[in-house]
C-alpha cells in the first residue's frame, strides 16, 4: 500500500461573490419538454408541481462506431461531447474532434462525433466499451490492466492561497442555478487563482458536470490561463484522472475524498483539497 502524505487542514476565509452569470438553453425531446434540463411533475399527494433533475441515457459515438453511454443531464451537450472526449483520451487537442451531431430519440440523446482519421485509429487500438453511471467513471473496463495503462501525465499544480478556495466554493454556490431550483445537480467551476468563478457547469454526475466544464473550457481563453477546479461532490479517483487528462493542476472539492483519488493525485504530482466548507480547507496531496 502507498504511503500517504501528511495531511494539512487549513482555517479558510469567505470572500464576497463576484455576481457572475451563467446561461442555460432548453432542449426538446419526442416525449417530453425539458427547459433548462428540468422536468417538472407533480408528486404523490401534492397540490403543486416541482421541477426535478433529468436524468436520462446519452449515447456517444465516434465515427459511426458506438463508444460510450451515460447517463447525464441533457444540457451543455457540446461542452460534454469535447469534455468527455478530451478527458478519455479520445482526442488530445480540441481540433481533432470535426462535428459534433446531436440525434434526440425517445429512449435518450446520440451525440455522434467525427475525429480526425489518426485519432479513429488511436481509438481501435484502444478499444473501450462504458457503461456509465452517475457514480462510476471506470465503468466497463475489462481488465485491471487496462485500468493501470489509462494513466494521464504529470500535472503542476498551481500557487494558490487557501482564502482563494473559499471564494471558490462561495461563488461556486452561486453559480448553481438549477441545483437551487431542484436540488439534485453537482457542479464544477473554473476558478482563477483567486479563487473567482469563470465557467461553471452542472450534472447530476460529478464526473459528467467536470466533463462538461473541460470541454467549455477547452473553447476559451481559460484553457491559457491558470487556475484551478472546484467541486459541490465528494473528491473520487475519476475526478483526479479527468482533471489531470485535461491538465489541471489543482482540485477542490467540497466532500470528502476516496483513498484512490489520493493516491492517484499523489502519483501525478495534482493538488487535493477537500472539505473545503465552513471555514476550513484539508489538503490530502
Amino acid at each position: 500500500m502507498a504511503t500517504m502524505a501528511t495531511v494539512e487542514v487549513l482555517p479558510l476565509r469567505p470572500a464576497a461573490p463576484a455576481g457572475n452569470s451563467y446561461h442555460r438553453g432548453h432542449v426538446q425531446f419526442p416525449n417530453f419538454r425539458v427547459t433548462d434540463a428540468l422536468l417538472k411533475l407533480r408528486p404523490v399527494g401534492a397540490s403543486a408541481d416541482e421541477e426535478i433533475a433529468v436524468e436520462m441515457p446519452v449515447a456517444l459515438t465516434v465515427n459511426g462506431v458506438s463508444q460510450a453511454v451515460m447517463l447525464a443531464t441533457p444540457a451543455d451537450l457540446e461542452d460534454f461531447a469535447l469534455g468527455f472526449a478530451l478527458a478519455e483520451g479520445w482526442i488530445h487537442r480540441p481540433g481533432e474532434l470535426l462535428d459534433i451531431e446531436t440525434e434526440a430519440r425517445a429512449d435518450g440523446i446520440e451525440l455522434a462525433l467525427t475525429v480526425t482519421a489518426a485519432r479513429e485509429q488511436g481509438l481501435k487500438l484502444r478499444r473501450r466499451q462504458l457503461a456509465g453511471r452517475t457514480g462510476c467513471g471506470l465503468c466497463g473496463l475489462e481488465s485491471l490492466t487496462d485500468f493501470a495503462a489509462l494513466q494521464p501525465p504529470p500535472v503542476q499544480p498551481p500557487d494558490v492561497a487557501p482564502a482563494a478556495l473559499a471564494r471558490a466554493m462561495l461563488e461556486l454556490r452561486h453559480a448553481q442555478v438549477l441545483n437551487a431550483r431542484c436540488g439534485g445537480l453537482h457542479a464544477a467551476a473554473w476558478c482563477a487563482l483567486d479563487g473567482g468563478v469563470g465557467l461553471a457547469r452542472e450534472d447530476v454526475g460529478r464526473h459528467n458536470a467536470l466533463d462538461k466544464l473541460i470541454g467549455a473550457r477547452a473553447k476559451t481563453a481559460a484553457a491559457r490561463e491558470a487556475g484551478f477546479v472546484a467541486m459541490s461532490s465528494r473528491a473520487s479517483h475519476e475526478l483526479v484522472h479527468k482533471a489531470a487528462m485535461a491538465g489541471i493542476g489543482l482540485l477542490a472539492c467540497v466532500s470528502a475524498p476516496s483513498s484512490l483519488a489520493v493516491g492517484t493525485a499523489q502519483r501525478l504530482g495534482l493538488q487535493l483539497w477537500a472539505f473545503v466548507r465552513e471555514g476550513r480547507a484539508t489538503r490530502y496531496a
